[in-house]
């Protein structure tokens, strides 16, 4: 952890000479307190995380989570109450003059907390160091990363022997939330998308009480979520016969998803993926019916810092994990989408999620 630690300060361009990540309670939780102390279990409410150059860490811990909070390799101060709490990081933080915080995920309330205790000290937004420190993976987490897709490919190689006519979106979304965890999952990275017929045309749509029927289109959108690191993948079948139009539809999918894995390697701006598989598609008859960028960065979140956005200019580098995502999508019809989780190496790309990509019939 230390070596992520340092590779924060390294791609820090202000003068800082330390940084305290602060939890509030939950949902308001910053992933990168986990990411510096590689902690796996716990919620760590309302704890604190000092960070020092040399890749130290000073945790401030409730009673409540002192046993967990002992795995990580740090000095650890456990305090029983708030007031307690308050005089632990007034004492640590109060001689340092330049302290840098993540912006976007401390809570208002702590910010001015903090302004209160240390009136001397200046608070530095430093949230782009931690984006650019996540966006490529070290060992540890590429581990992770490779078994939460496993356990997605796991999951959807299953999803055929589910469908049955007058089943509803719910149940198969529960049975897939149910199967991650059986296969190793921690939990679900996201709420499952389970979508049938034209409710497919919804990109974000996630699951109501609609029944399958035939002919439907059936579109599954989920992630396992594996010592906090998540996978994220996309599957479309067809609950019957494939028509020309969906046939149509998933060929040209699957083509410009082709397109970008050939494209991706080190060194191409982000951007550039996506105008490259939306060209694709605007040239083909389903111009217009691409409506998202081509992917996003993938790790402890499921959209973890830049993607392949048409405005995206960062330069793709070995070690970045991120989907690759097209889709199709016609109002009152349906959608198709196909979704996978790729590693950036040397000359490309390897394929972390690899479940057949074909339309498949559902019979």
């Amino acid at each position: 952890m230390k070596n992520r630690i340092k590779k924060i300060f390294r791609l820090t361009e202000k003068k800082i000479d330390t940084i305290i990540i602060k939890n509030s309670v939950f949902p308001y939780i910053d992933k990168n307190f986990f990411y510096t102390t590689g902690l796996e279990n716990g919620i760590f409410e309302e704890a604190t995380a000092i960070l020092y150059t040399d890749g130290k860490i000073d945790l401030i811990i409730s009673e409540l989570e002192a046993e967990t909070a002992k795995k990580a390799d740090a000095d650890i101060t456990i305090y029983k109450s708030i007031e307690e709490r308050n005089n632990i990081l007034k004492e640590m933080l109060s001689p340092i003059k330049n302290i840098g915080i993540n912006s976007r995920h401390i809570s208002y309330m702590d910010y001015q907390k903090l302004k209160k205790l240390c009136p001397n000290s200046k608070f530095i937004d430093i949230s782009d160091s931690f984006v650019k420190a996540r966006l490529v993976k070290d060992t540890l987490e590429i581990q992770a990363i490779k078994k939460s897709c496993k356990i997605a490919d796991q999951v959807m190689e299953k999803i055929p022997n589910m469908l049955c006519d007058g089943i509803h979106e719910y149940e198969v979304a529960a049975e897939i939330d149910y199967l991650l965890q059986k296969n190793g999952a921690d939990k679900p990275a996201f709420d499952t998308i389970s979508s049938f017929g034209k409710n497919t045309a919804e990109p974000h749509y996630s699951h109501g009480n609609t029944k399958l029927k035939k002919g439907d289109l059936v579109l599954l959108d989920f992630g396992a979520c594996f010592k906090r690191y998540n996978s994220d993948i996309t599957r479309t079948f067809v609950f019957g016969k494939i028509d020309k139009k969906q046939k149509e539809m998933h060929e040209t999918v699957l083509t410009a998803q082709k397109i970008g894995f050939e494209t991706i390697k080190p060194g191409i701006k982000a951007g550039e993926i996506h105008r490259v598989v939306s060209s694709y598609i605007n040239n083909t008859k389903f111009k217009g019916c691409f409506t998202h960028s081509t992917g996003h960065s993938l790790g402890l979140e499921v959209h973890d810092g830049p993607g392949f956005s048409p405005e995206s200019n960062i330069e793709l580098k070995e070690n970045m994990v991120l989907t690759v995502e097209p889709g199709v999508y016609i109002p009152g019809f349906g959608g198709i989408r196909i979704e996978d989780d790729i590693l950036i190496v040397k000359n490309g790309i390897e394929l972390l999620t690899n479940t057949t990509r074909e339309l498949l019939e559902v019979m």
